[in-house]
C-alpha cells in the first residue's frame, strides 16, 4: 500500500468513526438534541478535527443518510440475483424493503424522513451520491419490471408504464409498512405485520400477472 493509500484509508476510517459516533447519538437522542461537541468526544476526535470531515451537523446526517441509501440499494441488489424471472424479482425486492424496514428501524427511519430533512437540499458530493443512490435502487425496480413484461411473468396491459408502476409499488408496501409497524394495543383487530406485508405483496404481484 502506498503512502497515498495509506492516508486515504486513514481519512476513511476517520470519517466512518465520526458517522459511527453520530449513529449512536443521532439515534438515541435525535438530531435536535444532539451537538458537534458530543460527536466529537464520542468519536475521540478534537472538535477542529471533526469539522475537517463535516461541515456541521446537518452534513454528519446526510452521511448516514447516505449510509442508509447504500444499505437498501444493496438490499435491492442482492434480491435480484435470486431469480432471473421479473415478477420473482420484483417479490424479492418487496421482502428486502420489509426487512431492511424491520433490521434496519434506524436506517428505514432517516429515509422515510429524508423527505422532510430542510438541509438536505443543501448542495455536496453526500446530497448527489444520495439521490444517485435512490435513483439506482429505483431503476433495479424498473429493470424487474421491464423484465416481467419481456419474459411473460407480468403483463404488458397491466405494466404499461413500468417507471410509474414502480413508484406505485414502493409506495404502497411503504405505506402498509408504516401503517402495521404502529402499535396494535389500540386495535386488536389490526393483522400481524408479517402477515400483512405478505398479502401486499401477493395482492401487489397478482394485481400485475396476465
Amino acid at each position: 500500500m502506498s503512502l497515498d493509500q495509506r492516508r486515504e484509508r486513514e481519512k476513511q476510517d476517520r470519517r466512518d468513526s465520526i458517522l459511527d459516533a453520530a449513529e449512536q447519538i443521532f439515534f438515541t437522542k435525535g438530531f435536535e438534541k444532539s451537538s458537534m461537541d458530543e460527536i466529537a468526544r464520542t468519536a475521540q476526535l478534537s472538535r477542529a478535527l471533526l469539522y475537517v470531515y463535516f461541515k456541521d451537523k446537518a452534513a454528519i446526517m446526510r452521511g448516514l443518510m447516505l449510509r442508509a441509501g447504500e444499505a437498501l440499494r444493496n438490499r435491492f441488489a442482492e434480491a435480484m440475483e435470486h431469480s432471473d424471472v421479473g415478477a420473482e424479482q420484483i417479490e424479492h425486492i418487496g421482502r428486502a424493503y420489509y426487512r431492511f424496514s424491520i433490521e434496519m428501524p434506524d436506517y428505514f427511519d432517516v429515509l422515510t424522513q429524508a423527505s422532510t430533512f430542510e438541509h438536505l437540499a443543501d448542495e455536496d458530493d453526500q446530497s448527489a451520491a444520495l439521490h444517485a443512490c435512490a435513483t439506482q435502487a429505483m431503476n433495479m425496480m424498473i429493470a424487474a419490471l421491464h423484465q416481467g413484461v419481456a419474459d411473460g411473468s407480468l403483463s404488458r396491459e397491466r405494466v404499461a408504464d413500468p417507471v410509474m408502476t414502480a413508484f406505485y409499488l414502493r409506495g404502497a408496501l411503504h405505506g402498509v409498512i408504516m401503517q402495521g409497524s404502529k402499535s396494535s394495543e389500540m386495535d386488536p383487530t389490526r393483522p400481524d405485520l408479517e402477515e400483512l406485508v405478505d398479502y401486499t405483496l401477493q395482492m401487489l404481484n397478482q394485481s400485475m400477472r396476465p
